[in-house]
């Protein structure tokens, strides 16, 4: 399908220029988007995968897809493309799946899987994506990321509120470091913030050494998919919006609010690709995530926001083959942590979002898209994020029309 993918506008980074690419700041913020994936949303994974009745084997397997299967894709699209393009898997979608696991076998899900895959892959091929998504006001996209992103700052007070030894100590770290460039450029004030952290929680004596067991490498299941109408029509659709409207339009946007230029094409069939490979092994559909591509692309020269990418793409691989030793640590570390830190990293972020959302045109559809979003209601089975999206576009459609006409202009 070579008319499908965008061309990359230089040729991939040697070697050599990788390694003068990266940084201390770049190596930072990799490992935090990597951190970040493999704390909070892997807690969803584990509590939809427990309550719907699946084996710690299950879960492990699905863990490998969702980590290894997107860490290749994301090492490979950094490189080509030269820019933070991070693979993850739907947090939404996995959200859907809970509800459908108590109804309907692992065999039947998986299928849906395939399914899903086979769509995207499709919709991918067809370049109807881009299209669709070239159609849709930016501040109303960023309206409904600044609702997805809102939490992680109120996280970030409610953790110096309930833990104010460990989330002061990551705040005041942050802060100095911020305040004085020079520390700022040898120690990143993120993982100065990871590190005061680590310390107060040993000084706290907060974690315990002994709860995370042997290093095992996984060992991935090959479930065999059932393709059931009741598992099709519950899943596959509601599936395909949450990676193509949902996560990719979360990341598609942060991107482009970054200045990049993310390939919509090609990001959609190798959803499609990594929706399938994942499936094989018992994942959830793969997408290009939001938050993470937030932080890969959060400080720094925008050129070398790609070295950021790959760091995370090979710890990535490197969690999925120690996917149970590393899930333990990251669930037993304190939670005032993980909030401070996923806090810290998206402040700057979530400033440009309403900078965005609240500069210009649109102004009223993407509060609108704010507050549904915020609200987090769901309706059959798909998640606020793209319902916020869809009452944004209509007000803005009904009450700003001379907003769209001067877009097209």
């Amino acid at each position: 399908m070579p008319h499908v993918f965008e061309r990359p506008a230089s040729p991939p980074p040697t070697l050599r220029q990788l390694r003068a690419d990266l940084g201390p700041r770049y190596a930072a913020n990799g490992f935090i988007g990597w951190l970040f994936a493999a704390t909070a949303p892997v807690a969803i994974i584990l509590s939809v995968g427990t309550q719907g009745g699946l084996s710690e084997a299950q879960l492990a397997s699905w863990l490998f897809g969702a980590f290894f299967v997107n860490g290749l894709i994301t090492i490979l699209f950094c490189w080509l493309y030269r820019q933070p393009l991070a693979f993850f898997w739907t947090i939404p979608g996995t959200v859907l799946v809970g509800p459908a696991l108590a109804r309907l076998s692992f065999a039947e899900v998986v299928g849906a899987y395939v399914a899903t895959g086979l769509l995207v892959l499709a919709l991918g091929a067809s370049g109807w994506v881009r299209r669709a998504m070239a159609a849709v006001p930016m501040p109303i996209v960023m309206g409904m990321v600044a609702g997805v992103f809102l939490r992680f700052g109120l996280d970030l007070v409610r953790a110096l509120h309930q833990d104010p030894a460990i989330a002061g100590a990551m705040v005041a770290a942050w802060l100095a470091l911020s305040l004085w460039p020079a520390a700022g450029r040898r120690l990143p004030p993120l993982i100065g913030a990871l590190l005061a952290g680590a310390l107060a929680i040993a000084l706290l004596g907060r974690f315990d050494g002994a709860t995370l067991g042997a290093l095992e490498i996984v060992q991935p299941l090959w479930p065999a998919p059932v393709f059931s109408w009741p598992a099709l029509v519950e899943l596959v659709v509601p599936l395909a919006i949450t990676v193509l409207v949902v996560q990719n339009g979360q990341g598609i946007a942060v991107l482009r609010s970054a200045g990049h230029e993310p390939p919509v094409n090609a990001i959609t069939v190798a959803c499609g690709i990594g929706a399938l490979a994942s499936a094989a092994v018992g994942a959830i559909s793969s997408c290009l995530t939001g938050p993470t591509n937030a932080i890969l692309a959060a400080s720094g020269d925008k050129p070398r926001h790609y070295t950021a990418g790959i760091v995370t793409g090979v710890l990535a691989l490197g969690f999925g083959l120690l996917a149970p030793a590393c899930t333990r640590l990251m669930l037993h570390a304190p939670k005032a942590f993980i909030m401070t830190l996923a806090g810290l990293a998206m402040l700057r972020v979530l400033q440009a979002a309403f900078v965005t959302s609240f500069k210009d045109r649109f102004t009223l559809g993407a509060l609108v898209a704010l507050l549904v979003t915020v609200a987090d209601l769901g309706l059959w089975n798909i998640g606020a994020a793209f319902w916020g999206l869809v009452a944004g576009l209509l007000v803005s459609w009904l009450l700003e029309r001379g907003d769209f006409v001067a877009m097209t202009r």
